[in-house]
């Protein structure tokens, strides 16, 4: 066959990840398939069952799944002889001054008005001596798969965005709630600061410093709840749904989803043939060195085999016998004398974009690692950060106790208090979002790591279809 032979491309991945894993991941062989059960969530697994059934951007993705498919058919058809019958009636009059016959004497009682009733087959079929219509079918199929792993990466980043936001959104909440104990307790040193002043033991200075303090907290209060709103709406259109529509289920607060005890990690050298869209840009590369054979076979003459049969009549009732039949069949071979250099002008298109495809796929291979080493880099500092930040919240709750006690005894000052509970609040909220972000931070890792694809789009397919 004409045009290059396809060979995969040489990738060099590390022999380990650069970053040590020391945060609960592991090199052992990636168990990707429904990870997101690892964090024992009944509510987020049914969310994502929910989101692979009826998500609207991978009912498209499926749907251009079948549209490559039959476009694959569609190109393995040409391999194959082309038939048409057809079967016609008509009446016609000849004229009696054509060309030869008007020049002859006619008897008078030839009929030159009549009824033609003609029936047959017309076969056509292209010889692929040069591999154009293999090349084709090379092309088409590496295609189809291209579409199947694109619709494999929509799944992969639908199955992040589902747990991504439900983990902000029980992270939000959790921040409400810390958000309301601290303004209990900040209502309570308002409560002392007046009392105090109204026994005249200080001035109105702490009654205002509290009250400043109590109004920035619960400011806060807006923002959050409109975070938790707007992840509600999120998970809502994942869905396939109204944005409105899981807001009862999903307003009552929970906690946060806990990341697993470990995390496999896998080898580099594994992450090639699991990231759908590593798979996708590889089999693009493929179609692209298929279709330059295409290109290339129109350089060179076409043979078909033709053959025509039928019966033709001027009378129904002899239409079949056999002096009506007629037949023909033969080799015909056709070769493109000039074309102003179109051909090898598209022979120069298909290779450049070989040469898209391949730095595509160079491409796309260096993001899938580095997204990777990103994942694991954050998943390891956010659990230092949130190891420092628990530490920090048992101190500022001693610092705040202490300063409570002193200030009710009048031996240190109300700013002292005051400062007590905006560092304790501070604390609490950043750990709260550490949380989060450790959860987060897993969910970005099994996605950089392409997980939940292989069996998941096979059953979503097997639901889509029913």
């Amino acid at each position: 066959m004409v045009g290059p032979d396809y060979r995969h491309p040489q990738a060099n991945p590390p022999a380990q990840w650069g970053e040590t894993l020391t945060g609960g991941e592991t090199n052992a062989p990636v168990v990707a398939a429904a990870w997101w059960k690892n964090f024992n969530d009944p509510e987020l697994d049914s969310l994502v069952a929910l989101a692979v059934s009826s998500n609207l951007d991978l009912r498209i993705a499926r749907a251009r799944v079948r549209e490559a498919r039959a476009q694959s058919q569609e190109t393995f058809a040409n391999l194959w002889p082309r038939v048409d019958s057809s079967a016609s009636y008509a009446r016609a009059q000849e004229s009696r001054q054509q060309p030869v016959l008007g020049s002859l004497p006619v008897p008078a009682d030839v009929p030159f008005e009549n009824n033609v009733y003609q029936a047959g087959f017309d076969a056509n079929w292209e010889l692929d001596v040069f591999g154009g219509q293999r090349r084709a079918v090379q092309a088409s199929s590496a295609q189809l798969a291209a579409v199947e792993y694109g619709r494999d990466e929509v799944l992969v980043t639908l199955l992040g965005d589902v747990a991504r936001n439900y983990i902000e959104l029980r992270g939000a909440q959790r921040e409400v709630a810390i958000t309301g104990d601290n303004l209990k307790a900040q209502e309570e040193t308002l409560t002392i600061a007046k009392d105090r002043f109204g026994h005249g033991l200080t001035g109105d200075l702490d009654v205002e410093q509290a009250t400043t303090v109590l109004k920035t907290t619960r400011a806060q209060v807006p923002v959050l709840e409109s975070t938790i709103a707007a992840s509600i709406h999120r998970i809502g259109v994942l869905l396939g749904r109204e944005p409105e529509a899981l807001m009862a289920e999903l307003s009552q607060p929970a906690p946060i989803p806990a990341e697993p005890p470990m995390v496999p990690a896998g080898l580099p050298s594994e992450l090639l043939l699991r990231r759908p869209d590593v798979r996708q840009a590889e089999r693009q590369l493929a179609a692209a060195t298929a279709n330059i054979g295409v290109a290339k076979a129109e350089l060179y003459p076409k043979f078909y085999l033709t053959g025509l049969a039928g019966a033709e009549s001027i009378s129904a009732s002899d239409w079949f016998s056999g002096g009506s039949r007629f037949w023909s069949v033969g080799p015909t071979v056709t070769w493109r004398a000039f074309d102003a250099g179109k051909i090898r002008a598209n022979i120069r298109v298909q290779d450049a974009r070989q040469e898209q495809a391949l730095a595509n796929y160079e491409a796309t291979t260096l993001r899938a690692f580095e997204d990777v080493e990103d994942s694991l880099v954050a998943y390891a500092k956010e659990q230092a950060r949130r190891q420092s930040l628990t530490e920090a919240v048992a101190a500022s709750q001693k610092s705040l106790d202490l300063s409570q006690r002193l200030y009710a005894n009048g031996l240190a000052g109300f700013v002292n208090v005051l400062d007590a509970e905006r560092s304790l609040y501070e604390a609490q909220d950043a750990l709260v979002q550490s949380d989060r972000n450790v959860s987060v931070d897993v969910v970005s890792l099994y996605k950089s790591l392409g997980g939940g694809w292989e069996n998941t789009s096979r059953n979503a397919d097997a639901l889509a279809q029913k």
